[in-house]
């Protein structure tokens, strides 16, 4: 069951999830970056730091919409959580997918914590299984690589 907002008129109001689930599936990059915070932290599986920053969570968008193969958003949750940044309360939504990356399948969710302005200020994704983790791993440093974002590893 969808559970859709209406303001006092009765209209019904589209969120920032809303927005950024269509701007995903339209792969819009200029969308994008008009739903994110200047100050957004990006939680990856792969990575214990988070990356920081609009244009370094912008251009790891432009790595993952050419990485990620059959992508689809599933469902969603909305609510409020505690972000990890500065483990306050804040509207939040839960956005569930299924894509394939390196040839593996992959299930996952995508955590969404706004701000006041309702701009996206925290975002955490964690996907199963752990095959999949390291296959899309793998696909996003070589990409992030071949963008100029982050030095190629040592030994590579």
């Amino acid at each position: 069951m969808t559970r859709h907002i209406h303001d006092y008129e009765g209209e019904e109001t589209v969120t920032t999830a809303d927005r950024f689930r269509a701007a995903v599936n339209r792969r819009d990059l200029a969308a994008l970056d008009d739903l994110f915070a200047e100050d957004i932290r990006f939680y990856s599986p792969v990575k214990f730091t988070p990356f920081e920053g609009k244009p370094m969570v912008q251009g790891l968008f432009k790595v993952l919409l050419r990485t990620f193969e059959d992508f689809r958003y599933l469902g969603h949750y909305t609510g409020t959580a505690r972000t990890s940044a500065d483990d306050t309360d804040a509207d939040s939504a839960v956005l569930l997918f299924r894509a394939r990356a390196g040839g593996k399948e992959i299930h996952g969710i995508d955590l969404l914590h706004f701000d006041d302005d309702g701009l996206i200020k925290e975002f955490t994704v964690m996907v199963r299984p752990q095959s999949a983790v390291q296959a899309l791993g793998e696909a996003v440093l070589a990409g992030l690589v071949a963008d100029g974002l982050v030095p190629a590893p040592a030994g590579r």
